[in-house]
């Protein structure tokens, strides 16, 4: 395969995203309503050459950038996410003046997703992380006039900072010792980290700025402001799309680059896993904003996904990619189905402080009944609730870290999956146990709708027909662990 059809997918969401900034200077308001179905057709012509193309290999720009099965697989995450997040995005920004610069920052910040999995030096991972951070730095600020937005914002920003500030000096140290920054040559060069003392140093400086863009706790501080200020179709992006290219820049540094400090790294992301899954589900309990409980929850979520670091074998590392598959999906759709509640309640009260309530959820299954039962199946799967994909991926990767000889570490996280059920239940209990203010039912926008039913059927495919699913993870695995 010719090196730019391995960077094909790369290719349409650029250039689809130059195409919407500039043709949007030149529309009015009413017409820039096409824009967004122009962001869709480049996600879903993205996602489709990705899926055609899955298991081709190869490298560009003197192996800085390698495509595989691991960066396809996380790049079909990315893609869907972001085709989700455009499609409930057309109503979103129905007659807005920056539709153009909204829908082009979600297709950059993307675009640096789709980078940093397909990056195999730390230089090119730093870049590709500030392009996705930065589009989404802005994103998540673009209601500038709401307080909640632009504060939520800052704090996104001033952590990002922060995480960027640390990451970047990690890898001076660790380039300080190896004079490399290409991923498979620090590997090469171990021996000289392993012995010159900053080694530890290094670690810690590493796992504290991929903590902060996971959000694992203590890193997280900025997650649950920055997931309510935001518009909910953006924090869907930033919990179901974003926080995964943490994830496979951690899998690619760690596991490949150094593996050979694998008794350091994992006892710390064994006390991460444990405390940030503990501490999500358990403040999650007491949440009125359904937007804050479901971005306690993602923390928890990322504590499970972080158990693959720590069990480290192919099946472990196989549950791990397939639960960043299927929690796209699961929070992805939860978010835009919030989103659509927040839409109704903004349509009846232009002044309500915190759309989100738990309150506004009081008899949904009547008023948005399609909504209602779609997010009902989101937070069931968000449970571990069989048969959907969150049953599946949790089935994966809990028993492999059984089979581990990790069974304390699987039972924390069985114990943890079983408190959360009572907040999920919650919210289905007000929307189909209490009646709501007004019994008329509200008629729900289409492209939310359509938007719930595509992530529902993620949901649902990968709980029913799980094998090609698993199949593909494993051959992403197998990149990072060889079989």
């Amino acid at each position: 395969m010719s090196d730019l059809m391995l960077i094909a997918p790369e290719m349409i969401i650029g250039i689809t995203g130059l195409v919407l900034l500039i043709a949007g200077l030149f529309m009015g308001p009413t017409s820039k309503n096409v824009l967004g179905y122009l962001a869709v057709a480049g996600c879903l012509g993205a996602l489709v050459l990705t899926l055609v193309s899955f298991g081709a290999t190869g490298s560009l720009l003197a192996e800085a950038l390698v495509v595989d099965a691991l960066s396809q697989f996380f790049k079909l995450v990315f893609l869907a996410v972001a085709l989700i997040v455009c499609i409930a995005s057309v109503k979103y920004t129905e007659g807005n003046d920056n539709a153009e610069v909204f829908f082009t920052l979600v297709l950059f910040g993307t675009l640096g997703m789709m980078f940093v999995a397909s990056a195999n030096d730390l230089l090119t991972l730093y870049v590709s992380f500030e392009l996705a951070s930065l589009s989404t730095y802005a994103l998540a600020g673009f209601e500038k006039k709401n307080a909640r937005s632009v504060e939520g914002a800052m704090k996104y920003i001033l952590m990002g900072a922060l995480s960027s500030a640390l990451l970047l000096l990690g890898i001076s140290f660790v380039y300080g010792a190896t004079a490399t920054t290409s991923i498979p040559g620090i590997a090469e060069n171990i021996d000289v980290l392993l012995n010159s003392g900053i080694g530890i140093l290094a670690i810690v400086l590493l796992i504290a700025g991929f903590g902060f863009k996971i959000a694992l706790v203590p890193f997280h501080m900025w997650a649950p402001d920055t997931y309510q200020g935001a518009p909910s179709v953006v924090s869907a992006l930033l919990a179901a799309g974003s926080k995964k290219m943490g994830i496979i820049a951690a899998f690619k540094v760690f596991i490949v680059a150094l593996i050979a400090l694998q008794a350091d790294w994992r006892m710390a992301f064994a006390a991460l896993a444990v405390i940030t899954m503990t501490y999500g589900n358990i403040v999650a309990l007491s949440q009125t904003s359904v937007k804050r409980m479901l971005a306690y929850s993602s923390l928890a979520q990322a504590g499970y996904i972080s158990m693959a670091l720590v069990v480290l074998t192919p099946m472990a590392l196989t549950g791990g990619i397939l639960y960043t598959l299927a929690h796209g999906f699961m929070k992805g759709g939860a978010f835009i189905a919030v989103a659509a509640v927040v839409y109704m309640v903004m349509t009846k009260n232009k002044d309500s402080e915190v759309p989100d309530h738990l309150d506004s959820f009081k008899g949904l299954g009547k008023t948005m009944p399609i909504t209602a039962f779609c997010l009902m199946i989101f937070l069931l799967a968000l449970a571990g609730i069989p048969p959907t994909a969150g049953f599946m991926s949790k089935f994966v990767l809990f028993s492999s870290t059984i089979e581990a000889g990790l069974v304390w570490l699987a039972v924390i996280a069985i114990l943890n999956s079983a408190i959360s059920l009572y907040y999920y239940a919650r919210v289905v209990k007000y929307m189909y146990f209490m009646p709501a203010e007004s019994g008329e039912r509200f008629p729900e926008p289409a492209p939310y709708v359509l938007a719930i039913i595509v992530a529902l059927a993620g949901v649902l495919a990968i709980g029913f027909w799980p094998e090609p699913f698993v199949n593909m993870a494993m051959q992403a695995a197998e990149v990072l662990l060889p079989l």
